[in-house]
């Protein structure tokens, strides 16, 4: 079930979440200017390992780490997939706390991905790269705000060309939860000594996210509804 499009309208630009697709296009084609075999060692260097995260926990190069992590790509469709996601949904979750609060709340979730993938995976020494983790946050920030909104989803059956439909976003975002859940419970071993999907940094963001939002809209106005007729 991929979603493609977001159909709560937005009322105003959402400079902030194109000023971050911006960002993290501009970054990927800084990455494609270094050497392929460089280019872990430069990840290392500037990004988030959860095995040595707790060791300099306080220190301005930690901070650094956790910024630059979100905006640092493993490969196209590793940016492509991400950017999309945060043009889907971070539109409308923008159009809602404006543009400062949203960003402030995307660095959060980014921070804390990371924290949620490092306390769970402490022992690995990978750099953790991407903005899945703070898109997560602001994917459980839209369930908060519109979870009977609708959302257009497409989705492949075995030997049958795709089919596309609208879905209520509740239904949309916690087949995904789920998915991360069972993939992170899934990916949990002693042994791992290498990368792969950072399953709870989206646990995680995701979680910070509905928190996050559920306290606000408890001293804010809350979202204008939506009425979809059938």
């Amino acid at each position: 079930m991929l979603p493609v499009k977001a159909l709560l309208p937005v009322r105003k630009p959402a400079y902030v979440t194109y000023g971050l697709i911006l960002v993290n296009v501009l970054v990927f084609l800084w990455e494609l200017t270094i050497p392929a075999n460089q280019l872990g060692l430069v990840f290392r260097q500037l990004a988030v390992v959860p095995c040595e995260l707790g060791n300099h926990l306080l220190s301005p190069e930690t901070g650094l780490d956790l910024v630059r992590s979100m905006f640092l790509h493993a490969s196209w469709s590793h940016l492509i997939g991400n950017m999309a996601y945060l043009w889907i949904f971070g539109r409308n979750v923008e159009d809602y706390l404006g543009g400062w609060k949203f960003l402030g709340l995307y660095a959060a979730f980014g921070v804390a991905a990371s924290f949620s993938e490092s306390l769970v995976n402490s022992t690995l020494c990978v750099p953790m790269v991407g903005a899945s983790g703070a898109i997560s946050g602001v994917l459980g920030s839209y369930l908060v705000l519109y979870p009977a909104s609708r959302v257009r989803v497409v989705i492949i059956f075995f030997r049958v060309l795709p089919r596309s439909f609208n879905a209520p976003a509740l239904l949309v975002l916690g087949f995904w939860f789920l998915l991360q859940l069972l993939n992170g419970i899934a990916s949990i071993s002693p042994d791992t000594i290498s990368g792969g999907v950072a399953f709870f940094a989206h646990i995680g963001g995701f979680i910070a996210g509905i928190i996050a939002l559920f306290v606000y809209t408890m001293f804010h106005r809350p979202p204008e509804t939506e009425v979809y007729l059938n």
